[in-house]
């Protein structure tokens, strides 16, 4: 990992109330300008992930390990840390935006509320701004989109508009979780690429949440695979996909619905996801692996070195070809 990492988490760990485990021990790095990709299945920790980094986890939920955010500690954080931490560090962009936006506020006043708290502009400045972020965020006629409400536009739109909220207070790092789900694919690859125009021209860091993996074959560097709150693999996005070293990243390759080069038949992996808490002794995808051995069941695997830059947590990925 790069002393120079924007974000760093260290073997770290989330319990929610109750007891129940979700994040085991993961470990992700984030450069400067840097588009990173984490993946996996519904249930598999990722928006969890991306809740404890902005202390938005249920009340009572425990945090351990370490993570650091542009060399401040964020689990030593009072709320006072968080609240200039959230939004002017640290934005995120959530899956639904029918869900993230205020039904019966207009744009501007949701656009412009938290850049005059954290900026400490004027009105007439902030709304300026929320003009100039309109505008960048390729939304046409941003004045009359400020009079506007969420419900006066489409799904692609409202996507756009969340984003322009999270860029408001100029954050150096955007937590993008499933953006692009619920979209048609001329409007997912139209917010990919505002994405990309974003980091060529302001710098910013994102940490891209997806269960695609198409998307993040055109989007980011890196990837992580998570399963049962781990991580699988990690390495550079191009090499991960094209030549996967865990049998989990290589199963998610098959159940593409076009398989991994985009011809063939779907596989589906066979059983069913680990319900968190009830995650089986050794690795949680050992029960649905063709490739288990007895390796598998004693303990979790730590991720190992494949080469120079690349991570498995699978005892047999280093004697093992795999061909998604």
């Amino acid at each position: 990992m790069s002393g120079s990492a924007l974000l760093s988490l260290d073997r770290l760990a989330v319990t929610l109330p109750g007891g129940v485990p979700v994040i085991h021990d993961a470990t992700l790095h984030v450069e400067p300008g840097e588009i990173v990709g984490i993946a996996g299945e519904s249930g598999s920790g990722k928006s969890l992930t991306a809740a404890a980094l902005l202390n938005l986890l249920p009340a009572g939920s425990r945090v351990t390990g370490g993570a650091t955010f542009a060399g401040e500690d964020l689990l030593g954080l009072d709320r006072a840390g968080w609240r200039r931490i959230r939004g002017a560090g640290i934005s995120m962009v959530f899956q639904d935006p029918t869900a993230a936006l205020h039904p019966m506020l207009p744009i501007g006043r949701q656009l412009t509320e938290h850049m005059r708290r954290h900026l400490g502009l004027s009105r007439s400045d902030a709304r300026a701004r929320a003009v100039e972020l309109l505008d960048q965020v390729r939304i046409p006629d941003p004045q009359r989109t400020l009079r506007s409400y969420p419900h006066q536009f489409s799904g692609g739109m409202r996507q756009r508009v969340a984003i322009a909220i999270a860029l408001a207070c100029r954050p150096k790092l955007l937590i993008a979780d499933e953006p692009t789900t619920a979209l048609d694919v001329t409007v997912q690859a139209g917010i990919l690429a505002l994405l990309s125009r974003l980091r060529d021209e302001t710098g910013l860091s994102v940490l891209f949440i997806t269960h695609d993996l198409g998307v993040l074959s055109a989007l980011t560097s890196r990837t992580y695979v998570f399963y049962a709150g781990r991580v699988m693999e990690t390495g550079p996005t191009g090499a991960l996909l094209s030549t996967p070293r865990h049998p989990y990243t290589a199963a998610l390759l098959g159940a593409r619905p076009h398989g991994a080069a985009g011809v063939g038949s779907l596989r589906p992996i066979p059983g069913s996801p680990v319900v968190p808490g009830q995650a089986p002794p050794g690795c949680p995808f050992a029960p649905r692996c063709d490739f288990a051995t007895a390796d598998c069941t004693s303990a979790p695997p730590e991720p190992a070195p494949i080469g120079t830059d690349r991570l498995s947590a699978c005892p047999v990925a280093p004697e093992l070809e795999v061909t998604p």
